[in-house]
């Protein structure tokens, strides 16, 4: 059972999610949030699976309640939901700690296949679409915001190997698994087992965490 807390300011909103979630056999609704401080508190308090976390909200906003809970370094994972696609909010919320995004007006059932894989570890964004957000927004932050002096070895990718660091590089690419086994000449088993020491190692919580750690790090580059 996949538990979910639902934060939106906006009460219909919350009901429509509440509805479609509960009309799920493997899905049950912990609670709901009307603002990012309300998101936190029942994070701490009830430890859902999935937070679907709206970004605006009044006083503390979904960014900065994401960034809270994904520090807390629990296993509740923050689904992001935006109005579009590729706005600058959904691409900070990526960098805070969620571990995808979804448009509002998603069909439900891709609302739901989100949410699934999420609570299961994996990323919503398409790598691709990762890649394509990233290197939107990665070429206008300010100088030396989110990223790494590279005259300095970063700790994370010490204990990489150099298949590892390799891999790292292509998801931050956008490599798909099934690329990166035909490209690399890999079995796909091997490539999710390389994916996995390499979240492990660098504590990326998923995918998307760990293609911007290739950004931060400067592996991969804006094209």
């Amino acid at each position: 059972m996949t538990t979910v807390l639902i934060a939106d300011d906006q009460p219909l909103q919350r009901f429509g999610f509440r509805m479609l979630l509960e009309s799920q056999d493997d899905m049950t609704v912990l609670g709901e949030a009307s603002n990012g401080s309300e998101a936190i508190r029942m994070t701490s308090e009830l430890h859902p699976d999935v937070v679907l976390m709206d970004i605006r909200m009044p006083g503390l906003d979904g960014i900065e309640a994401t960034r809270r809970i994904a520090a807390t370094g629990d296993r509740t994972r923050v689904l992001i939901l935006t109005t579009f696609d590729l706005d600058e909010y959904a691409y900070a919320g990526l960098r805070a700690g969620a571990s995808g995004f979804l448009v509002k007006d998603a069909r439900p059932e891709e609302l739901l296949s989100g949410i699934r894989s999420v609570a299961s570890g994996e990323a919503v964004v398409a790598p691709s679409l990762t890649r394509r957000l990233l290197d939107a927004y990665a070429r206008h932050l300010p100088a030396g915001e989110g990223t790494v002096d590279v005259s300095r070895p970063d700790a994370r990718l010490s204990t990489l190997t150099e298949r590892e660091r390799e891999i790292l590089t292509v998801i931050g690419k956008g490599w798909t698994n099934t690329e990166i086994a035909t490209r690399l000449h890999l079995a796909e088993s091997t490539v999710k087992t390389h994916v996995g020491r390499i979240l492990a190692k660098t504590g990326s919580r998923d995918r998307i965490q760990a293609v911007i750690l290739a950004y931060d790090t400067k592996l991969v580059e804006p094209s």
